[in-house]
Formats: C-alpha cells, structure tokens, sequence
C-alpha cells in the first residue's frame, strides 16, 4: 500500500505532538525552534493573534508520521522580526498595495540564526523544501498575504529555499567565535594593547563597585529567578526601548522546569550582603557549543556592570566550557569592540506583487553589495592585534 503524504497547517502548537517536532527540533544547533520554546511563547500571551503575530504553522505528514514543520506567522507590522523591512513597506504603499499581512517564518523575536523547515532524517530536503514552498505560495494566494519572509535562515538550508525562487538578502550580526582559547588572557591576547588594556580596566570597575557575578545553570537556578528576570527585561524595555516589550512574566516563569537545562543566568550581586538581592542580570541560553545572549537588565547604574554581565563573564564561562560560538544579541556598538566581529547573515523574500518581486529582484545584488561593504568596514576597524589572529568570519 503507497504511503499517504498530507500537508495540514496548524493555528496553535499545542495541536501538533510535542514528541514527533521534538524529534526534528533537536538534533539542529538552534535550541530556538524547540516545541517547549515556541509553545512557551504562544501560552505564555507573548506570540498571539492580539499581539500580531498569528501563529500558522505548517506540518508535512507521511501516513501517521511527521517530516516535515515550518513554524509560521502571519504578521500585521514589522515589530520583534529585527530585520527592518520598513522601506519595503512604504514601496509597497507607494505603489497602491498593501504590505500587511504577511507570512514570516522565524522564531518570534528572536534575532538568531537558526531558522529552515524542520525535516526528518533521511528525507529528500530539497525536494520536501519545494513541495512546502508550493503550499505555502497557495496558502499566501488564497488568504491575500503579500509576501513570504524566512528571517535569520540556516546557511546550510538557505541554499534550498533559494532554488525554490526566494530571494536572499544580506544583513550581520555580531558573533564572538573561539578560536581555541583555553583562558580568558588567550582570548584578551587578539586585542591590541589599548583594548587589552581598556577590557581590564572595565573588569576592575565592577569590583571597585563591591559587586560579584554568579554564574547559575540548569537546576541550580532558584525558582523565584524566573520572575526575576522578567523584571530585569522590563525596566531595560521601558528604559531604552520603549514599546518592545513584547515578553510577558509567565513566558519567563512557564520556562521553569521544562527549559531550565537551557538557561544560563549571569548574576550580579552585592560582594558584602549575607542575603544579597540581585541587581543585575544577563539571560543566556546554551545548546551543544552554542551560546545565545537574550536579554539584560539592572536596577542601579554601576560602571561597566553591563559588559561584564554581557560579554566579559559569558566569554569567560564559555571558554570554560567548550563554547565555539557566543550570539550576545541584536546590536552593536559595543559588542563590535570587545571580540564581535560583524558576521554575515541572511533573510530570504517573496513578494506575490509582480511589480514589488521585479524591483526586489532588480535591487536586491547592489543592497547586499553595499551591505557586504559595510561589513568589510567595520572588521578592518576593529581593535584587534592582528599579528595574533587571523579572523575567520
């Protein structure tokens, strides 16, 4: 009897069989395509319909069996994707059509690369690529969605999606790489003097302030911290990034137990206190030797506490390790001069407007061109002893 393949999308996660996405999610590198983290989001009220981002997932099945996901969401704005496509909304306007909605395929507000179509081993991944290309342009055409939007792709699946049509667009990150470091001095020797000099300096600063970081992992990140760290996310929001605060408290508290083994908390507490309150905090996540930096936040202003927490002590912790790669996070005035060389990444794009895909397609070489040149820029200004190390972005 011939197997029976049936493709289904899904409104929530909560209808797809944690246990059978698992079994595609894990093996990747990217722990940010997990059924506990998305799901997380939704129940949690971070990711709903409400909040523009309607979940719209899409499953492949063979008889009983998944091999194929995308995590998908129809979007009324731009807002948590990181890759600001604001101009190409107002060409879209301009023109007389509209922008919204549209389809975006990434973890929501997640600026890490990472991103493809879940497919089970042993499958034909390009050919499976295509058939879920084909439903999702159906998809797009019966339900008057503008384009299609694969964000922080998988350079290993971009390649893929590409043959499907899409068109890639170049954008960076900053990313610290270990290149073999045993110790913290290893990784200070790639500096030139100056910055050597400059990173010590702020190391200092935080001690000179009375103040001690703890780094906390797994079960031994006390229950009441959860919470916590929803109120470090918040007044960083509400401080410097005024309408962004798209978490809530119970997507921080539901990741206790069930993703603690994830997390890694980088802690700053007062040195002299016998019951210390936290005054500082940084939230990571690990996944194999990859380390992501999510959110921080701190209640009092202390000099230099905010590389420390950030950069200096997850560095330190990495190559201790065994960590290769360190993503800190969207940004990067400050990243770019503590050991974050600019590193390419890619989104991927289909516009159903023939008029909006023609100048996509059109403009598309010269935006990276120019991208690619600010990329070359900012790593030949960087303060690196170069005698000592050869960059590999």
């Amino acid at each position: 009897m011939a197997a029976q393949y049936r493709l289904s999308w899904h409104s929530h996660l909560a209808e797809i069989p944690q246990a059978a996405w698992d079994d595609l999610a894990l093996p990747l590198a990217t722990p940010f395509l997990e059924w506990e983290w998305l799901h997380n989001l939704e129940t949690s009220g971070s990711v709903t319909a409400r909040a523009g981002w309607q979940p719209c997932h899409l499953t492949l099945w063979r008889d009983r069996t998944l091999i194929g996901a995308a995590p998908l969401y129809i979007k009324g704005h731009s807002y948590g994707e990181f890759v600001f496509d604001h101009q190409w909304a107002d060409l879209c306007h301009r023109l007389g059509g509209s922008y919204y909605p549209k389809l975006v395929g990434m973890t929501p507000i997640t600026p890490t690369v990472g991103y493809r179509f879940l497919i089970a081993p042993g499958e034909d991944e390009a050919a499976m690529t295509a058939q879920m290309m084909r439903e999702i342009d159906r998809f797009c055409d019966r339900n008057q969605l503008s384009g299609v939007n694969f964000l922080f792709v998988d350079p290993d699946w971009r390649p893929l999606a590409e043959q499907c049509g899409l068109s890639s667009w170049l954008h960076h990150s900053y990313i610290w790489k270990s290149h073999e470091f045993q110790t913290f001095d290893d990784y200070l020797k790639i500096f030139n003097s100056n910055q050597r000099k400059n990173i010590k300096r702020e190391r200092k600063a935080v001690q000179k302030a009375n103040l001690r970081i703890e780094t906390l992992t797994g079960d031994a990140i006390p229950h009441h911290l959860y919470s916590n760290i929803y109120n470090f996310y918040s007044s960083t929001c509400e401080k410097f990034y005024w309408g962004s605060k798209y978490l809530t408290r119970k997507f921080f508290e539901q990741l206790y137990p069930n993703y603690s083994d994830r997390i890694v908390l980088f802690v700053a507490y007062p040195a002299d206190q016998i019951d210390p309150k936290p005054v500082g905090m940084s939230f990571c996540l690990r996944k194999g030797t990859q380390m992501y930096g999510r959110y921080w936040g701190c209640f009092e202003e202390y000099d230099c506490l905010h590389f420390e927490a950030c950069y200096y002590k997850p560095i330190e912790w990495a190559i201790s390790q065994g960590i290769t790669l360190y993503d800190p996070g969207a940004g990067g005035r400050h990243k770019r001069r503590r050991g974050f060389p600019a590193t390419p990444n890619h989104s991927l794009h289909r516009f159903y407007d023939p008029r909006m895909s023609q100048i996509l397609r059109a403009y598309i070489p010269e935006i990276n061109d120019m991208e690619q040149q600010e990329i070359d820029a900012i790593n030949n200004d960087l303060p690196f002893n170069k005698q000592e190390i050869k960059l590999n972005i």
